[in-house]
């Protein structure tokens, strides 16, 4: 396997040695090796037949499904641009990514083409939009395209945290050469099999799907997550490896102790973030060793992270990745250099600027903050710049504020992070009405749920008179994270306005 080094010749060698094998079961839809090569070459072809040349750009907007990760495939063979979407964008949320991506073609399910038509006229460089449950395979043979590892095989979207979202593109050398050369972060092995009900839109999903390929493994993806549904899933498929987020393990320690605990072959599951004593916990109960002492960024993959075969030091984020040089910056901010090529990020799609400003030197600065302790591990500081979590989403305060804006009756807002008690964040918006308008919690979720995804709608909302300013009139966010939650604070959740799993798209 060692001379592919392109996912279309992973995925063609994997088909000739490995054939009959399980490879991927989505949502209950099996493919072996071989089927997904077949079903690659066919949709390629039906891409072709599109139009779709090397370096066009395809936008899906597809939950986990088995149509998602055939069109992943599909993609590379011709040299097209994936860009997947996150599901529950909408309005300008996702007319910025389609628009900014300049995407030709976009695939969907019922609810993405509905998002997508409700912004299609402004959508200049959009020629289809194709259901994903539509024929679009081809029995005509896709054409032979050059492809090679340094190639842009995806793009996909960052938070967007001081600005609006960026693309970063990512080669083909990093879905396959990084890959292998991580492998020291979950320590895959002949006979794992993987499991998660993370989005394919987000990397880490992406990542555990090019890992089953690299090392010839099953992997079994879910469109939901369900704590009771998990355990049983676990057993199901015999899984060895999970991979989820930090409030994903609460979860299922919530849950009451039954049989389940144990009835599975789970050896590891990867989850951040995750507290210590939650840790234990987790162990003590399912058995599993947890991976949680890793820091990572799309554009990197896994910076730094804790091996297996060490037991860690609570409160770092593991000892710099074999893959990277690793070096703080004099102000402690975290700068990555790949030791290998085809295994960064190439930079941000239609931001040159950004791309210089992130990229000095040959030095990818994170805009993170760590200090190194005695054992050479590091610690994580802060972000240096503003920076949301919440329900394993990254969340841009400046597209959030923008939204909020958007009501009648406001006139600004900042939005902090206020801790979790499930991990991550929660959101607080402050907000400051125009002159004379009053407004209810009510009036503002109902508006929050039509124009926001569900992962950004602010669980806090503070009405304020002003924001505090800086002499240039910046707002000055750290006096708000300081105010944290008041009595004049309206909590959403505590008023039972929240977004039912069914309302969320």
């Amino acid at each position: 396997m060692q001379r592919a080094v392109v996912v279309p010749d992973l995925l063609a060698e994997r088909a000739k040695t490995d054939g009959d094998r399980l490879f991927v079961e989505c949502d209950g839809v099996p493919r072996t090796f071989a089927e997904m090569q077949d079903r690659a070459e066919r949709l390629a072809a039906g891409l072709t037949k599109l139009g779709v040349t090397k370096g066009d750009r395809v936008a899906t907007i597809l939950p986990n499904r088995i149509e998602h990760v055939e069109l992943i495939f599909a993609c590379a063979r011709i040299g097209a641009i994936h860009v997947p979407v996150n599901v529950f964008l909408k309005g300008e949320f996702l007319r910025y990514q389609l628009a900014d991506a300049a995407a030709c073609v976009v695939v969907g399910d019922v609810a993405g083409l509905a998002a997508v038509e409700e912004i299609r006229g402004d959508l200049a460089d959009l020629r289809h939009v194709v259901a994903c449950d539509a024929d679009l395979a081809s029995d005509s043979g896709p054409p032979a395209v050059q492809i090679t590892p340094g190639d842009t095989m995806a793009i996909i979207y960052t938070s967007g945290t001081t600005g609006m979202p960026k693309g970063c593109m990512l080669p083909y050398g990093y879905h396959s050469a990084g890959v292998r050369q991580v492998n020291t972060l979950l320590e895959y092995a002949p006979g794992d099999v993987l499991y998660t009900a993370l989005p394919l839109f987000h990397g880490w999903a992406r990542g555990m799907l090019f890992a089953s390929l690299v090392h010839g493994l099953t992997i079994h993806l879910d469109a939901e997550f369900s704590p009771s549904a998990t355990l049983q899933r676990l057993a199901e498929t015999k899984a060895t490896v999970f991979s989820g987020v930090g409030a994903m393990g609460m979860a299922l320690l919530a849950l009451p102790p039954s049989d389940a605990d144990r009835a599975h072959s789970l050896r590891v599951a990867f989850m951040i973030p995750f507290a210590p004593q939650s840790e234990a916990e987790f162990t003590e109960r399912f058995g599993a060793r947890v991976q949680s002492q890793m820091y990572g960024q799309t554009e990197t993959g896994a910076i730094s992270f804790t091996p297996l075969n060490e037991e860690g030091k609570p409160g770092t984020i593991g000892r710099p990745s074999p893959q990277y040089d690793v070096r703080l910056a004099d102000d402690g901010e975290v700068l990555v250099r790949a030791k290998h090529p085809d295994v960064l990020y190439t930079g941000y799609w239609n931001k040159p600027d950004e791309t210089v400003e992130a990229v000095r030197d040959g030095w990818h600065h994170t805009g993170d903050l760590a200090r190194m302790d005695d054992g050479g591990r590091l610690v994580f500081v802060d972000r240096k710049k503003d920076a949301l979590r919440r329900r394993g989403e990254n969340v841009s305060s400046v597209q959030l504020e923008a939204a909020i804006v958007g009501h009648p009756k406001i006139a600004e807002a900042a939005v902090v992070a206020v801790p979790s008690e499930m991990t991550e964040d929660d959101i607080k918006a402050c907000v400051v009405l125009n002159p004379g308008e009053a407004t209810t919690p009510g009036e503002l979720f109902e508006f929050f749920k039509e124009k926001l995804p569900y992962f950004a709608v602010p669980r806090y909302v503070e009405i304020v008179e002003s924001l505090p300013k800086t002499a240039t009139m910046r707002v000055q966010k750290h006096m708000l994270r300081a105010a944290r939650v008041s009595d004049a604070t309206w909590d959403f959740d505590a008023l039972g306005l929240v977004i039912d799993r069914d309302e969320r798209r």
